[in-house]
């Protein structure tokens, strides 16, 4: 078993403690040792990587991922690729996810029936580089809400852009034929969207029956189940049925920041501002004005987003990076620019913003004692960047700064040999 020896490295190693200079010796897929300052370990027997002062820091994880989002502007852009080409967008996807530093990825809907789950199994067999996965349903919903899309002039119609329900057994039928095809959460659409006029953001749509029944046969199954939660009362909605993933999150009163409050050891919030953002700014070439943006909402949607999600932080409630990266104003793998607006509108500092990405990704991911940090028996998931994340959160959405990318103790994006940044070289004894 060849051992790997990051050496003259800069560590944030997922704690919070303030970075240190040392050296991390990886085995197989697991980090053997951790030593602080220079040559603090033996480069006997060990591949060296020097990183001639590069940050060493464990791999990113996205809580709000959409492999399969086409970066289309509308809902039905996505939907309008066929089958085939599709699997192979979502797989190329995946590979870009990890060479950006995404280690872990959780799957938040997918736009056809098993598209994530031949994704994540393909990953896990070898087939094709991808991040760890936890693949999701199609979102369901019901009729006038998100994701009833009804699209008859595509080649194949019977993939909608959701599976929509009407009653708690239509509900059961549709919870049960997602986790019969093996994905590891239920995407529930609770709320409605500014994106769809006919069922704004600040309404919420489903029955509390449907709700209870898509958590019961979910949990029977032992999976998780993640709602698209932007109104108040879908918040509510979703604390009062055991949701444990909670997308969005925008709007909030003191009864729903205390609901979110009393199971804060058990939910995780992911709010995707950055697509609030992206309608504001960014829209505009592809026909979204930032005054139209303003008529749909996102400019009060925004502040309301930004107000309650500060509130959470100051609560504990884990909140963390990631969502809607896939359309054509969110570009898939500028994911961690999240970092960057939880800093500037919801009061994080920039180790916080790091650790909502490593530590509490961990967290998400189900492996909160093996993933998201750089300690002795971790899963070697490590980033190697090209300059300091914590003065500029930038750099971890530039591909030139990502100079290497491992999981799981096997390299994605490998060091340049004889760089000016990273040296390889085999030690002898």
């Amino acid at each position: 078993m060849t051992n790997m020896l990051f050496t003259n490295v800069r560590i944030i190693d997922g704690t919070g403690a303030p970075p240190f200079a040392g050296d991390v010796l990886v085995q197989g897929n697991r980090i053997l040792r951790v030593g602080r300052g220079t040559r603090a370990i033996p480069a006997v027997g060990a591949a060296v990587i020097d990183g001639a002062g590069a940050t060493l820091m464990p791999g990113m994880v996205e809580a709000h991922t959409h492999f399969s989002w086409n970066d289309s502007a509308t809902l039905e852009g996505i939907q309008r690729m066929p089958l085939e080409e599709h699997v192979l967008w979502s797989a190329d996807v995946a590979r870009r996810y990890l060479e950006a530093g995404f280690t872990s990825c959780v799957g938040a809907a997918c736009a056809k029936p098993r598209l994530d789950v031949v994704t994540r199994n393909a990953i896990n067999e070898g087939m094709i580089p991808g991040p760890r996965y936890l693949a999701a349903s199609q979102e369901i919903t019901v009729a006038g809400a998100l994701g009833d899309e009804t699209l008859p002039h595509l080649p194949f119609p019977e993939f909608s852009f959701g599976v929509v329900v009407s009653g708690p057994e239509e509900m059961r039928r549709a919870v049960r034929m997602f986790l019969k095809y093996g994905v590891d959460t239920i995407k529930l659409n609770l709320s409605g969207d500014n994106f769809m006029p006919s069922a704004p953001a600040e309404t919420t749509w489903m029955a509390d029956e449907e709700v209870a029944v898509a958590v019961a046969e979910a949990k029977m199954r032992g999976k998780r189940v993640s709602a698209h939660a932007r109104s108040c009362e879908s918040i509510k909605q979703a604390m009062r049925h055991g949701v444990e993933i909670i997308y969005h999150a925008s709007f909030t009163d003191e009864e729903a920041l205390d609901m979110l409050e009393a199971k804060k050891d058990r939910i995780f919030v992911a709010p995707g501002i950055g697509i609030l953002i992206a309608m504001l700014e960014h829209a505009a070439p592809h026909g979204i004005t930032r005054e139209k943006a303003i008529e749909m909402g996102y400019e009060i949607e925004l502040a309301a987003a930004a107000e309650s999600l500060k509130k959470m932080h100051k609560r504990g409630i884990r909140v963390l990076p990631g969502g809607d990266y896939g359309f054509a104003f969110t570009p898939h793998c500028q994911n961690a620019r999240d970092l960057e607006y939880f800093v500037k509108y919801l009061g994080f500092t920039p180790m916080e913003a790091i650790l909502s990405a490593t530590r509490l990704g961990a967290a998400i991911m189900m492996k909160g004692e093996e993933l998201g940090q750089i300690r002795e028996g971790c899963l070697a998931d490590i980033l190697l960047v090209d300059g300091d994340p914590l003065s500029n959160l930038a750099i971890l959405r530039d591909p030139r700064k990502m100079l290497a990318v491992m999981k799981d103790g096997v390299f994605y994006k490998k060091p340049e040999i004889a760089s000016a940044r990273t040296r390889w070289a085999q030690s002898v004894a």
